[in-house]
């Protein structure tokens, strides 16, 4: 997997990168792109269909709240069916005080998901009170874990830094596991590192948000990423489609 996840309009509202939420969807999509994770907003509002694949998020809370971790359900998988999505997003975090509501959020929606032969991503984050160090292998394998077992088909969890620990993530997991991005890199070096690494240790794959939609040259970073994902180069030699 190669996915851009752009549901930040709702959290965070029209960030840099995001100001026209279709933009990335249609300049990325034919440079070795697979899916996006959108709102049903943006979805209703595409001007045409995608050529990848389509997840529609319905997690939602906002940084002005005064309990942004606290996610809501805003949507079900009967109308991500109507809607055409190829999939469903939701994002758990668990560590906090509001975790028990999100994870019988997460045993609905992946109740409906598989009614209607709907694929679940969990995006599975250690976040909260109760979580002193997010990156931790044991808890960032406890998360994804969670993930599995309340019936999603692809998790998305943290990177634990390295190769090593994050294989116990993976072989802890019994459905694939793909990397979130976090908060844009230093350098493309880095961003591509950290991929080739994670592939290495069983990942299947990244969603980057902000290290592609806020990158000078987002199709250019998409291409790079296809050859460390895809075809197993190097981040090194992937470094060469940066121009």
């Amino acid at each position: 997997m190669l996915c851009i996840p752009m549901d930040h309009g709702i959290s965070s509202g029209p960030i840099e990168g995001l100001e026209d939420p279709h933009a990335p969807i249609y300049s990325c999509e034919q440079h070795g792109l697979t899916s996006v994770i959108i709102n049903k907003g943006v979805l209703k509002t595409m001007p045409r269909p995608a050529k990848i694949g389509i997840l529609v998020h319905f997690s939602s809370s906002t940084s002005l709240s005064l309990a942004p971790n606290r996610k809501m359900l805003t949507g079900t998988a009967a109308e991500a069916a109507r809607m055409g999505a190829d999939g469903v997003s939701v994002h758990i975090n668990v560590g906090g005080k509001e975790e028990p509501e999100m994870l019988e959020q997460l045993g609905v929606i992946s109740g409906q998901c598989h009614r209607w032969g709907m694929p679940l991503m969990a995006m599975m984050y250690p976040r909260g009170e109760n979580i002193k160090d997010p990156h931790d292998p044991a808890v960032v394998a406890h998360a994804s874990r969670l993930g599995a077992e309340c019936g999603a088909d692809i998790v998305k969890t943290l990177y634990t830094g390295d190769p090593d620990s994050f294989k116990t993530v993976v072989r802890g997991t019994p459905v694939p596991v793909v990397i979130a991005g976090g908060p844009q890199m230093d350098s493309d070096r880095d961003l591509l590192n950290m991929t080739e690494d994670a592939m290495r240790a069983g990942a299947k794959g990244v969603t980057y948000g902000r290290n592609i939609f806020g990158h000078a040259n987002p199709p250019a970073v998409v291409r790079a990423l296809s050859r460390v994902i895809f075809d197993g180069a190097t981040a090194g030699e992937a470094a060469s489609e940066l121009g």
